[in-house]
């Protein structure tokens, strides 16, 4: 089982990120560029959203837990996946660092496919994290 796993320091209260982020239907406000469209089917833990990409390609994750004390969600790819991965489960935490700052951390496990090694898929997955990082700095003007 391969593992990513980002941090990122940032100066802001991580209950301003949090109301951002805990909208799992609301990805696209924050994640930037890379998300053309979200629709999301039914509410809550086991709701799926439908992640519309460059190229009208399709991302499927489920709500697979959503805690609002320790300001998490994890998430899974569901469906067929555009990423070469199978059985990816991810997490996207805010731990407070200080009053107006917190360090976000964002990783997963899957399995590598489409016959890709760990060592070329781990630089993919830690891509669309870092730059989901990035759309949210720009949200939030940091």
């Amino acid at each position: 089982m391969a593992q990513v796993q980002v941090s990122e320091d940032v100066p802001v209260a991580a209950a301003k990120i949090w109301d951002l982020v805990r909208d799992f239907g609301g990805a696209q406000k924050w994640l930037g560029p890379m998300v053309q469209k979200l629709e999301l089917e039914g509410e809550g833990v086991g709701a799926i959203r439908t992640i519309t990409l460059p190229g009208d390609t399709k991302l499927h994750e489920q709500l697979q837990a959503l805690d609002d004390a320790e300001m998490s969600f994890t998430y899974a790819i569901v469906r067929e996946s555009p990423l070469p991965t199978t059985d990816y489960v991810a997490k996207f935490k805010l731990v407070e660092t200080g009053p107006d700052s917190c360090r976000i951390e964002w990783g997963s496990t899957f399995e590598p496919a489409g016959g890709m090694s760990e060592e070329d898929v781990k630089p993919l997955v830690e891509g669309i994290y870092r730059s989901g990082i990035a759309g949210l700095r720009e949200t939030l003007g940091i």
